[in-house]
């Protein structure tokens, strides 16, 4: 790749393209819906939020000082964030509190970069941060999902037109923030079950005195809040 490549790929990256037209946006909201409500399809679809969910222990862990010693993916779509330091305290809150906000408040970034024509450079952040998390996977089901979800956003960065990258940015940012409600109702449903005692909520619980219930609460507060004003902005 010479010079001028490099810098029409920059120039690409760091400019804006052209916004959709409305009806497709709306398209990529309804294809994503599809992709969470049958039972079926978001046992698939879910590895993607368990992507994000386990990023955001991750990277929450790094931004307070704590020591990442790895993630793990699973493919029944649970996974695992180890990090160690202090067992308490604000950082140790903050990594337990990332999980279920992260796949919301990444759609709301998301959001927030479309609204601006920044198409391009949503998807190569996105090729960034699964590079980065590629290097913290400990399991084999967790190099493959992380892989192959990177290899599709370069594949349409490098080789999709307009209207294929923005298509794809579209369903994906549609999909996180539809996707980033329903984590949080199943852990709830669990917990009212007698299932997930050892949940993120639960972990909270324990380390701030405040019920697991008021965290769920909180979970579902910013899922709904992101969904609202990130929705708004795809749709203006």
């Amino acid at each position: 790749m010479n010079g001028d490549s490099i810098s029409a790929v920059w120039q690409r990256v760091l400019g804006t393209q052209p916004d959709p037209p409305r009806w497709l946006v709306l398209v990529c909201a309804g294809v994503a819906l599809l992709a969470i409500l049958p039972h079926p399809t978001w046992r698939l679809s879910r590895t993607v939020v368990t992507i994000a969910h386990e990023g955001g222990h991750g990277l929450t862990a790094l931004l307070t000082g704590r020591r990442l010693a790895g993630i793990r993916l699973h493919s029944d779509t649970s996974g695992l964030t180890v990090s160690s330091g202090r067992p308490t305290g604000p950082g140790m809150i903050l990594t337990a509190a990332a999980g279920y906000t992260a796949p919301s408040l990444l759609g709301l970034g998301g959001a927030l970069l479309l609204a601006g024509g920044h198409v391009t450079a949503l998807l190569w952040i996105s090729i960034a941060l699964l590079a980065a998390l590629l290097v913290m996977v400990r399991n084999a089901f967790g190099l493959l999902a992380v892989v192959l979800t990177g290899a599709a956003f370069f594949a349409v960065s490098w080789y999709g037109g307009n209207q294929l990258q923005a298509v794809f940015a579209y369903l994906g940012v549609w999909f996180l923030l539809l996707a980033g409600v329903r984590p949080v109702i199943e852990l709830q449903r669990k917990r009212r079950q007698g299932g997930a005692r050892d949940s993120d909520a639960d972990q909270l619980a324990r380390l701030t005195g405040v019920s697991a219930l008021l965290w769920v609460a909180l979970f579902l507060v910013v899922a709904l809040a992101c969904l609202l004003v990130g929705g708004s902005r795809l749709l203006a």
